[in-house]
Parts: C-alpha cells; structure tokens; sequence
C-alpha cells in the first residue's frame, strides 16, 4: 500500500515529465524510417513530393513527413501475353510476349502513370504489331532477335518518363492457324521436290560431262597411238629406204620374203584346229628367205 501510495505520488508530481519523455520517444521513432533494400519510400508533405528514401536509416520530420508509397525495385515480370498481328505479306500470326522491367526512379512511376503493367502491356502490344507489320512471315521467323531487340528499345524509349527500366523483351512464340501451316507445308514439300530435281539435273549434267571428258580422252590416246604408229611406220619404210639404198633389191625381196613367213606364221598360230592352205609361192617364199638368210650370214 505504501508502494502504491509512492507510485502515485511521483505520477502526480512528474506527470509533465513523464508526458514529454513519451513524447519525444513518439516523435523519434515517427522521425526514423529503416528502408529494406528492395524497396524505395516516396515521402510526402501537405500533399506534395518532398524525398526519396533509400535503403537503410532514414530521417523525416514527424507529423509534416508522410510515407506515402512503398515501391518495390525488384525486377518484374509482366504475365505472358497474347495478341494477333498481320505480316507485310497478309498473314494473320499470334505472338506471345513477355516483357521484364524494374523501377528506377518511383517518383515518376507514381506520380505520371496510375497502372505500370497495363500501361507496359499496352506499349508492348502496339510495338510489336507495328514491328510484324513490317515483316514478311519468313523475316519473322527467322529475323526474331533482330524483332527482340527492336521491340526492347522502342518499349525503353516509350517507358523512359515514368522512370521504367525494361530489363528484357522476349517474343516467345509465333503461332499460325491451321490453314496458313497447310498452305506453309505445302510450300516445303514443294521447295524440297524442286531442290531434288535441280540436283538430279545437275548430277545428270555433270554425268555427261564426265562421260564427253572421257570420250574426249580416249579420242586424245587413239589419236597419240596413230601418230606415234606412223611415226614407226616412217620411220620403218626409212630404215627400208636406206637399206635399199645401201644393199640394192636383195634387201627389199628379202623384207617382202620376210614378212611372207610372219604373216603365215600367224595364220597358223590360230586357236582351235583348222587347215591352212599354203600356197606354192609361199614354199617359194620360205626357200628365198632362207637362202637370202644364209646369204646374209
């Protein structure tokens, strides 16, 4: 009871103590504001833009200093969406797109646009129907980085004011409806049917080039043999020459005489059994031979 009497003495007298030290307590904790380091604060005062706070221990002034918006500066990821466009060349495509962003500068973002993700959706959409439009459909199939990175800057550059940085712009599919992927497969068939026509034609042409080369070859060596036949044949009729310049008409019957006996010799060398019929001037061609022969010796 004493304790209690004593307790509400002090309370009594040092209540407007006791009243100041809360309230400077209040005012301190109101006045610091611990900012996590995804996050960005936007301080307002009477209603108008009055800091930015950042990461770790900030100072506002309490009752006047409001923290009016807490914006993430996460990097984000907008839901993946859908959307028709039409190609230079009139085909009706569906695009699926998804866009990566982070805010840089939150005072813009809250103050100059209401929805970021629609606002963004919305750019996307229109940049990248623009984008097609431009294209034929063979340039969007094979050319989609080139439309990537298009889309990225021109979406940059539409964000730009509302303090958006677009980390990444990706075009994940380009759909065709039945009948175009009909019309499309169709095409390849016949792209590939006359590739291999174009191909059994050229090895057919490179064939009868090949075949003419080795027509022309064989011409060539029949023609080198002949001239090389005739010059053995010259060069025979001159050592015939010379030796009937040399010897007289003895060495030219006995060339004659000679070449009688190879030529009969031959005759009777010929496969299988057979008669040959010699004549008697052959008889007489042998013993000429033999004479001039052993004439010679």
């Amino acid at each position: 009871m004493d304790f209690q009497q004593f307790l509400n003495d002090f309370v009594g007298s040092n209540a407007v103590y006791i009243a100041l030290a809360a309230f400077i307590v209040i005012v301190i904790l109101m006045g610091v504001r611990i900012v996590p380091q995804s996050q960005k604060y936007v301080v307002e005062r009477f209603g108008r833009l009055r800091a930015v706070l950042g990461p770790g221990i900030n100072f506002i002034v309490p009752f006047l200093d409001r923290v009016r918006h807490k914006v993430s500066v996460l990097e984000r990821q907008l839901p993946t969406h859908k959307q028709d466009a039409i190609t230079a060349d009139n085909v009706l495509v569906q695009v699926e797109t998804s866009v990566f962003y982070r805010i840089l500068e939150p005072e813009k973002t809250v103050y100059r646009i209401r929805d970021v993700d629609a606002a963004i959706s919305t750019t996307v959409a229109g940049i990248v129907r623009a984008g097609i439009g431009e294209m034929e459909l063979d340039e969007v199939q094979s050319n989609r980085a080139q439309l990537i990175a298009k889309v990225k800057e021109q979406v940059a550059h539409a964000v730009d004011d509302w303090g958006i940085e677009v980390t990444r712009a990706e075009i994940l599919d380009v759909n065709l409806d039945d009948a175009t992927r009909e019309a499309m497969l169709q095409q390849l068939n016949a792209e590939r049917a006359r590739r291999a026509q174009v191909t059994e034609a050229e090895g057919q042409k490179r064939a009868v080039e090949l075949a003419a080369d080795a027509e022309l070859y064989a011409a060539e060596q029949k023609a080198k043999a002949r001239r090389i036949s005739a010059d053995a044949e010259a060069y025979a009729t001159q050592a015939v020459a010379r030796a009937i310049a040399d010897n007289g008409l003895e060495a030219a019957q006995y060339q004659v005489a000679l070449k009688q006996v190879e030529a009969l010799t031959a005759v009777g060398q010929g496969e299988g059994r057979q008669t040959v019929l010699v004549p008697a001037s052959a008889l007489d061609a042998f013993g000429e031979a033999f004479n001039m022969l052993k004439g010679r010796k």
